[in-house]
């Protein structure tokens, strides 16, 4: 049974979740909304129970990971079954986004963190965009402390060089 407190976490969480699908979902917004509305029914039904263990917001934010990563390899195995390889679409960015793709340094930035590895762009996105520590951080992308730091520690690094170049220090 949800309760209201329940209800409210999950509708206070609700934008940094659908930020964070889209980031685990490449950009795709329908993969994300499905992804995410997967997750709530899974969360709401019982299927998936929170266990304590960290924050509500890590254990979600790790269970949306799993959950686009598992859609991502059905619809790989979908498409090799069927024969065909499909372009992925064009992503279409919400409307937040959007306002703040408006902005030439906000975009330049968006543009420099994609050339970082996936690794590197997850832990500095959970950390810098979603306010979560190096710990709970690691836990969402289900690896050590130590490689969350390592990740964290070279993609800041190269993101600084990227800015640097680009002419964007901050």
């Amino acid at each position: 049974m949800v309760t209201p407190d329940f209800e409210r976490t999950l509708r206070t969480l609700h934008p940094e979740a659908y930020s964070w699908t889209l980031v685990c979902c490449r950009g795709d917004r329908d993969a994300a909304e499905d992804v995410l509305q997967e997750t709530y029914l899974r969360v709401i039904d019982g299927r998936l129970r929170f266990n304590g263990h960290s924050s509500f917001k890590t254990w979600f934010f790790a269970v949306v990971r799993r959950a686009s990563r598992d859609r991502s390899r059905k619809q790989a195995v979908r498409r090799a079954l069927l024969g065909r390889w499909s372009s992925p679409a064009e992503p279409r960015e919400p409307e937040a986004e959007a306002r703040i793709e408006r902005n030439e340094r906000s975009r330049a930035i968006r543009e420099l963190l994609q050339r970082l590895s996936a690794r590197q762009r997850q832990v500095l996105e959970l950390v810098f965009f979603h306010d979560l520590s190096l710990r709970e951080a690691a836990s969402v992308m289900d690896v050590t402390l130590g490689t969350a730091g390592r990740h964290y520690d070279r993609g800041k690094r190269l993101l600084l060089e990227h800015l640097r170049e680009a002419g964007l220090e901050l």
